[in-house]
């Protein structure tokens, strides 16, 4: 391994002139830019990597934040990480990575073994049936700078950033509306969970504006931990088996609209010409879908850039001994109009 001092003995500076430099100390504006150029210069010649756990214990920071999932597998999540990572890259900082696997009771270790590797700060991307509010005071306890993004904290001391599903759900059902349909299913999200209950008041309230009048046979409602390919499809097989008329299935996410439509094509509908199927999130394999989805686009990455940023500002303002009010982001959701809705029958 390449130490400041092999670089000091090549470059020709003293070990003190070197560490200034590699170590991007405010001493080191004082030592001329040819000096510091060389030394650079001679460093990556050496293949110099610096010693982060050492920097760490110096300045007292790590320069990395720990980001939280509910669960990595889930498309919803993949999207969100990614424009952290992007965002996160440039200012220096790199995310570590825990996956709850879905199940709450690994917050408190997961949380543990990311303070004690002296993360700067969290990002939690929410599972609302897990991440709830007694977990998130554990960032305030802690006195760590933390954002969650996935779940709306107004009136919070954690900041957050999430989208509107309340004004998703009404624009989906106006679309299926304006198309001509009044008989419309819908299958619910697990009702423990935040985005479930927004999505249905949404739908019901669109409803109760245009006078359409909801089918109680016509709802059903996922009951596992989370949502999954496999209940939602059960849900819808066992929706048209009940022989009740609907021309239209808005399911709670993307994948309870997939898993509905491989379901209505078993039993001979066709989509959209029989039955048309609107879904919520807008997840890459939406558009590639047979059909291709129509859904309410959520705007996944624009939530992580915006949970990079808060979280930076945040660790910024902790260094410099600063009150920073919490900040609280409601993003419009858009709808993406592709092949599986059409006018009804």
């Amino acid at each position: 391994m390449v130490t400041i001092r092999d670089v000091a003995i090549a470059s020709g500076f003293s070990n003190t002139t070197v560490s200034l430099v590699l170590n991007d100390r405010p001493a080191a504006r004082r030592i001329s830019q040819p000096t510091r150029d060389r030394i650079w210069r001679v460093a990556k010649g050496l293949g110099y990597n610096p010693n982060l756990f050492a920097r760490t214990l110096r300045s007292n920071r790590s320069q990395t934040v720990g980001v939280v999932v509910f669960d990595i597998t889930d498309p919803y999540c993949t999207q969100i990480l990614r424009a952290i990572e992007i965002h996160l890259n440039p200012s220096g900082y790199f995310p570590i990575l825990i996956d709850l696997q879905n199940d709450g009771v690994n917050f408190q270790r997961c949380l543990d073994a990311l303070q004690g590797r002296r993360v700067d700060g969290i990002i939690a991307i929410a599972n609302p049936t897990y991440l709830d509010t007694s977990l998130f005071s554990e960032f305030v306890k802690r006195s760590l700078p933390a954002v969650v993004i996935g779940r709306n904290l107004t009136g919070s001391p954690i900041s957050s950033v999430a989208t509107d599903n309340h004004k998703g759900a009404r624009q989906a059902f106006q679309h299926l509306h304006e198309l001509g349909h009044t008989k419309i299913a819908f299958i619910k999200g697990p009702e423990t969970m935040a985005d479930s209950i927004e999505r249905w008041q949404g739908f019901k309230s669109y409803a109760e504006e245009v006078g359409i009048e909801l089918d109680p046979r016509l709802i059903v409602e996922l009951k596992g931990r989370n949502s999954t390919y496999l209940e939602a499809y059960t849900l819808a097989e066992e929706m048209v088996k009940r022989k009740v008329e609907f021309t239209a299935l808005l399911g709670f996410d993307d994948l309870t609209a997939c898993a509905a439509i491989r379901a209505l094509t078993k039993a001979g509908y066709r989509v959209p010409m029989d039955c048309s199927v609107i879904g919520f999130d807008d997840i890459p394999s939406s558009a590639f879908y047979n059909p291709s989805l129509t859904t309410v686009r959520q705007q996944l990455e624009t939530q992580g850039m915006l949970g990079a940023e808060m979280i930076q500002e945040l660790i910024g303002a902790t260094l410099e001994k600063r009150i920073l009010p919490p900040k609280h982001r409601k993003l419009d959701p858009t709808i993406v109009i592709r092949d599986s809705t059409g006018a009804a029958p």
